[in-house]
């Protein structure tokens, strides 16, 4: 599929890399830690949003604000130590990246993750000089799927919503492109095709960005 639009705005964990299997394991061992006893899968469903939104969805008020600070520092922790070694590109995202920067066209990453996650991927993979926006959890007042996020990926990267194309991997976040009046791609690293039928925003499904170019020309 050829893509035509004058930015990408990339989700990062399960859209950029495949690591949202090791964010479940450890918010997984951390929960029921503290006594949710829930599944794997009932984590999974939780996972979107920031850190400290996760833990009071799972334990309303059970937490202060620093006390869930330490939670938070301690999942991450756990996440990186077991991912640090495995850390990859999702196959094909490595050639996109460096054709979408030597065509001019501008991208960003709007994640849910907080800064320090952030940093981990893109110092690890050498990649923070693609994106002229990263706008992280420590950036926004309300998450995904409150559009907020890709907004401000936009505005900071002087594009019009309607001409930016999201990439994403959750359900929530294809909400959040669609409130922001924007297209998305999505991988289907973590989430099955029909969970996102009730969206109409979606240009098309991929599980690797083997297949996807881009059409320069109409931005030269």
């Amino acid at each position: 599929m050829i893509l035509h639009s004058k930015a990408f705005i990339f989700d990062l964990n399960g859209t950029m890399i495949d690591d949202m299997g090791y964010h479940i394991q450890a918010w997984h061992q951390i929960l029921n830690y503290f006594g949710a006893n829930l599944s794997y899968e009932e984590v999974k469903e939780q996972c979107y949003g920031k850190n400290d939104e996760l833990l009071e969805r799972i334990f309303p008020g059970k937490f202060s604000s620093k006390e869930m600070v330490s939670i938070s520092i301690e999942k991450e922790r756990r996440y990186q130590a077991e991912y640090r070694p495995r850390m990859k590109l999702i196959s094909g995202l490595a050639r996109l990246l460096e054709d979408t920067h030597s065509n001019n066209i501008k991208m960003a990453i709007g994640s849910a993750a907080i800064r320090f996650n952030i940093d981990f991927v893109l110092d690890g993979l050498n990649i923070r000089n693609y994106f002229s926006s990263i706008v992280s959890a420590d950036d926004v007042t309300k998450s995904k799927p409150n559009p907020e996020t890709y907004l401000k990926c936009a505005d900071e990267l002087q594009v019009l919503p309607k001409d930016c194309i999201v990439f994403e991997d959750s359900p929530k976040g294809v909400e959040a492109a669609a409130n922001a009046n924007m297209k998305a791609v999505v991988i289907t690293t973590m989430s099955k095709q029909k969970e996102f039928r009730q969206y109409d925003n979606i240009l098309t499904f991929i599980n690797n960005y083997n297949k996807l170019g881009i059409e320069s020309r109409i931005y030269l």
